[in-house]
């Protein structure tokens, strides 16, 4: 794949006050480069719970890579899901979505789940919902 078709991926994931927050990070960054760094922000539950949030945004081609090679891990069913789910996983923005299991993701093993959220922004020139949904599944087609 020479030419990278996404401007940039945020990843975010929460870490609730019964969860380790390095165990959480460490999930997170099955997704990212090496040494790459993540946000963390406090913000506060329903019933005054401790909830930090980890986010980190990718935007260098080569960061992108990596992220999209992570992707590759995702079973062969789980990335035929993701193609025939492409209609609903960019929106008018031309903006892709994926939720990945964050348990999975601690034990080093990537699985379409909950707990991180992906969200890829695609290049679509003109940018329209379908030109980036043709190119979002070239991409995964490659994987």
């Amino acid at each position: 794949m020479s030419s990278i078709p996404f401007h940039y991926f945020d990843l975010r994931t929460f870490c609730y006050v019964t969860e380790d927050d390095k165990r959480v990070e460490d999930a997170l960054r099955t997704f990212l480069p090496d040494e790459f760094e993540i946000q963390r922000v406090e913000s506060e539950g329903h019933h005054g719970d401790r909830i930090l949030v980890l986010s980190a945004r990718v935007e260098k081609a080569d960061q992108i890579r990596t992220v999209l090679d992570s992707l590759g891990d995702l079973a062969d069913e789980e990335l035929a899901r993701v193609q025939d789910e492409l209609d609903e996983r960019v929106n008018e923005n031309c903006a892709f979505f994926l939720t990945l299991d964050k348990q999975a993701a601690y034990n080093g093993e990537v699985a379409l789940g909950d707990g991180i959220t992906l969200r890829g922004k695609v290049e679509a020139y003109p940018a329209k919902r379908e030109s980036a949904i043709e190119n979002a599944l070239e991409v995964i087609e490659d994987l």
